[in-house]
């Protein structure tokens, strides 16, 4: 194993399980373990775990370098692998057949003891890769321990459970009965609860917990970014994750795709270390295309996770003016009580707007948001003109799509929310103008990791005067922006005035 020709690698080449499966390529890989400190490969007593294994990569890559820097140390080649691979590197495969794959990558056999595995000191077939059929433990019809839904994974025994080992107990330290030094991985992203991919439940979360508990003395994962700013459970890991200055380099891609080629994954995804021993500020790398941005600051400066460090000194000019947030006069979904689904019946005397058509329907229909009926309303669609609330190629973001007035005697449905009613049509066109601006809806993408365009979404967007018409070079300075600020805002912004609204 330890002599195979890494060009090419046949595990860049591997199919993913799913979108939340993800295998690591072996770049990445490397990458992850470069946070590490050199020496801690010349080090035959450091132990090494792997709790989601999938192909074997980080362990395998982690006994290559092992067998380099163990060399002086234990310079006979057999007796340096045996070592490595019983003493040192550990996994905990994710299912039977990524169990198998892993062994296969790291021993070189699908079996720890097999004719051809690269180590002698095995009696048993698993080795230190593991796998173990776990169950999930009901309670009130979902896992105690990840939340998954009875009804779609208590499955016979022809079906992967999907019931992780390392989380599915409430002492991971007795899995291997040993103290780990390093723990890396790329972990499960979410559990598929048989209905859209928004409906699924993150639980990559639960990996970083549970590695903690172990208390090792270093930490790397590669998880999805939008635990950035909270929202779908993952508010109270925002708040753990800002708060532990042990975290001492996170590296953030805004498109998943320069990780994971083919694999979109909104918001991007980033990596991180984590230092028992170490306390302070950490390094943000933020990388996109070609463009890279590097700062060295808390990770607490905010309630959510900014993660352009030029973002860092507009935000802190517009929040040092403690104004009103815009979520004041921003609806809830399904401002008016209407579902995606429902469409105009072609009677009534209210006009409703569908992403299926316009026409009239009864006023009975309406049972929310009926103060807004008669009033100019600002609308915007729900979903984001970002894929996957990602830039485009050329690193520019839109942000909003479709966005327009509503006259008084228009809804819509829950297809789009609705940024403002006003009793005169002027403050809703001055309404208008302002979300239109890129300052507006740079601070928007700000909070913005997926498609979905919330009230939440505007919380750093400050409540303005809405007798008064904005524009960005007002904008600009009334919150004191530099020529560099304002260069960044237009940098990753695209104007929306040429796209007719």
């Amino acid at each position: 194993m330890l002599n195979v020709n890494y060009n090419p690698d046949v595990l860049t080449c591997l199919a993913n399980l799913s979108s939340d499966e993800v295998f690591t390529p072996p770049r990445l890989a490397n990458q992850m373990l470069d946070l590490l400190p050199k020496e801690i490969w010349g080090d035959p007593n450091t132990r090494f775990l792997d709790p989601v294994s999938k192909s074997g990569i980080f362990l395998r890559e982690i006994a290559r370098r092992l067998d380099a820097g163990l060399v002086n140390t234990i310079p006979n080649k057999q007796a340096r692998i045996n070592h490595i691979f019983r003493n040192q590197v550990f996994g905990l495969a994710i299912t039977e057949l990524t169990s198998l794959l892993s062994r296969r990558s790291v021993y070189c056999s699908k079996t720890a003891n097999g004719r051809y595995s690269v180590c002698e000191a095995f009696s048993d077939p698993q080795g230190n890769i593991r796998f173990g059929r776990i169950q999930h433990t009901w309670t009130n019809r979902h896992c105690a321990f990840c939340g998954a839904n009875q009804q779609e994974y208590e499955r016979g025994s022809d079906l992967e459970t999907h019931a992780y080992q390392f989380i599915h107990t409430e002492k991971p330290e007795e899995i291997f009965d040993m103290k780990f030094d390093v723990i890396v991985g790329n972990p499960p992203y979410q559990l598929d609860t048989g209905g859209s991919g928004r409906q699924a439940r993150p639980i990559y979360q639960l990996f970083v917990h549970q590695a903690k508990k172990l208390n090792p003395r270093f930490m790397t994962m590669i998880i999805p970014s939008r635990w950035f700013a909270g929202g779908m459970g993952l508010d109270n890991f925002r708040k753990e994750m800002l708060n532990d200055d042990r975290i001492s380099t996170i590296v953030d891609y805004i498109d998943a795709r320069q990780c994971f080629p083919g694999v979109d994954i909104a918001g991007g995804v980033c990596y991180f270390l984590w230092e028992r021993d170490n306390h302070g500020d950490c390094t943000v790398i933020n990388r996109f295309n070609e463009k890279e941005y590097i700062s060295k600051r808390p990770l607490n400066e905010f309630k959510t996770f900014v993660r352009f460090a030029p973002a860092v000194s507009i935000l802190e000019k517009v929040l040092s003016k403690k104004e009103t947030s815009f979520t004041k006069i921003v609806s809830a979904t399904r401002p008016f009580g209407l579902q995606t689904s429902d469409r105009p019946t072609g009677t009534g005397r209210v006009h409703l707007v569908s992403s299926g058509g316009e026409g009239l329907i009864t006023s009975s229909k309406v049972t929310t948001g009926k103060d807004m009926i008669n009033k100019w309303k600002v609308m915007t669609s729900k979903t984001s003109h970002d894929h996957a609330g990602q830039p485009d190629k050329d690193g520019t973001r839109r942000v909003l799509s479709r966005v327009e007035i509503l006259k008084p005697n228009y809804v819509c449905t829950e297809s789009y929310i609705i940024l403002g009613a006003f009793s005169h049509k002027e403050k809703a066109q001055n309404c208008l103008r302002y979300v239109k601006t890129d300052f507006v809806r740079f601070l928007i993408s700000l909070l913005s990791f997926s498609q979905d365009i919330t009230r939440e979404r505007f919380a750093y967007v400050p409540l303005v005067d809405m007798n008064e018409s904005w524009t960005d070079k007002k904008l600009y300075r009334r919150y004191g922006l530099n020529k560099e600020e304002i260069g960044f805002i237009e940098s990753v912004i695209r104007p929306m005035e040429s796209d007719n609204g």
